[in-house]
């Protein structure tokens, strides 16, 4: 016995380091971010080693008071926020009663199977390919440099993570109960928006999180159907280069300013995450 635990420890102990490790190469941009945005311009390319702050360099926080008081951060922050919120509701609506729909109903002209299919095969495509065609739409309706066009755009293309994901939820879910509803008088529309909603909240909460950093993290669409009012945090982002090269100091305080709402976010919904991405994996 002693032996045998001695091995399961010797075992857990390689698992955590291992995990440790895993996790310090994940975290190493984020930091490396944080210190490159406390320093002055001068210390960017002077400073060695880790970059620790009060060690390696006098931290400032300069940065971080030009980008916060720049109308331009100001409104591309305002501007990602309005995008990724109204694409991710806008995708909710569309979502939640198809993936209903392809869950609970049959069709015999076309198989569930088959457009499930088609609606995951839109994330498939490459956004690339339909840069194009979305610009001289967007031109011919008047709507290029607007939110709407951003929130239209990404909504499509965030669309089938809605579909897949909260089809499979829905059938995971028991329909006896709706039938019990329907049973009882309600209606199918009834049945779905006080039963199986309820039920699938958390699977709700987990999509609308991975949809809303999809949105957020947009780059190609905003850069290409805005030039000035709804110009996004990653256009922003890659604002920091002038005809005097890449300004380290600000790019490292706009990624951060990026990246802080999504982390903020998952980390108070991490056990809706959890919960919802794994609901109906277990069952028995």
């Amino acid at each position: 016995m002693p032996a045998v635990r001695q091995k399961d420890t010797m075992r857990e102990t390689i698992i955590i380091l291992g995990a440790i490790l895993v996790v310090m190469v994940f975290f190493f941009p984020f930091y490396w971010a944080l210190s490159t945005s406390l320093r002055n311009p001068i210390d960017t390319f002077t400073v060695s080693g880790l970059g620790v702050p009060f060690l390696d360099f006098d931290p400032t926080l300069e940065n971080w008071i030009d980008q916060l008081s720049t109308p331009e951060s100001q409104n591309a922050l305002l501007n990602s926020t309005i995008v990724a919120l109204g694409a991710t509701i806008l995708a909710l609506g569309l979502g939640l009663p198809a993936a209903y729909a392809l869950a609970r109903f049959r069709y015999r002209i076309i198989p569930n199977k088959d457009l499930t299919i088609w609606f995951l095969s839109q994330r498939v495509l490459p956004p690339v390919a339909t840069v194009i065609p979305f610009y001289l739409v967007m031109r011919f309706l008047g709507l290029l440099d607007t939110h709407l066009a951003l929130i239209l755009v990404n909504a499509t293309f965030i669309l089938p993570f809605v579909v897949v994901i909260l089809r499979q939820t829905f059938l995971d879910l028991p329909f006896e109960l709706e039938e019990a509803a329907i049973i009882d008088g309600a209606s199918i529309f009834q049945a779905f928006r006080l039963i199986a909603l309820p039920l699938a909240l958390p699977s709700v909460a987990a999509a609308g999180l991975i949809i809303f950093a999809f949105a957020w993290n947009e780059f190609l669409f905003a850069i290409t159907l805005t030039s000035q009012n709804a110009k996004t945090i990653p256009v922003h982002m890659a604002g920091a280069v002038d005809t005097r090269g890449v300004q380290f100091w600000f790019m490292a305080v706009r990624a951060l300013i990026a990246m802080i709402p999504p982390v903020i976010i998952a980390l108070f919904a991490q056990r809706y995450i959890v919960r919802g991405l794994t609901l109906g994996a277990v069952k028995g």
